[in-house]
């Protein structure tokens, strides 16, 4: 649970998809830009991809992201010791909702917030890219609800109804 008697508290949230190449890495790159200084972004995959996808790195480039920093990484460097301690995990794709999680160190508030995984698309190229944009539209609206609930005023379960909340949110482009 985040810590209420912290008003200068930095979140640290980790999003999970399976592969970690496309939107884990969008909402890193989105909430690590617009969530700061309140919140860190950490994205992982249960069986990460060993590379960005390169349609994902194209758009968080052109959308002004910086992006070296960004790669693929397995959920299980955040359940090691001394992996930093989240405080939300949020699961972006149903492949990875369904898996069993490691548990993470101090019992982090966590929800599903499944987006179709644009890299499945099989079409033109820019219907690809559309389909990319249009994904990371709903990524970065979810984010901006998100970061804009009163977390520190919000006791655990009603901070956990307004997660689970966002995951139910039909997508609208941001």
């Amino acid at each position: 649970m985040p810590d209420k008697t912290s008003p200068g508290k930095v979140y640290n949230v980790l999003f999970l998809c399976t592969s970690n190449s496309a939107r884990s890495i969008m909402a890193e790159a989105i909430l690590d830009r617009e969530g700061r200084p309140r919140f860190r972004a950490f994205s992982a995959g249960s069986h990460p991809a060993g590379r960005i996808n390169p349609y994902a790195l194209d758009l968080l480039k052109q959308v002004n992201h910086p992006t070296a920093a960004l790669h693929c990484k397995s959920w299980e460097l955040f359940a090691e010791p001394g992996a930093p301690k989240m405080d939300f995990v949020f699961t972006l794709c149903d492949k990875a909702a369904g898996e069993v999680c490691p548990a993470w160190p101090g019992q982090p508030m966590s929800a599903h917030w499944p987006f179709e995984d644009p890299s499945d698309f099989a079409g033109p190229e820019a219907e690809k890219r559309a389909l990319f944009a249009r994904v990371y539209g709903y990524i970065a609206n979810r984010i901006s609800i998100f970061i804009s609930l009163p977390i520190a005023s919000l006791d655990r379960l009603s901070l956990q109804k307004r997660l689970d909340e966002i995951g139910t949110r039909q997508p609208e482009p941001a």
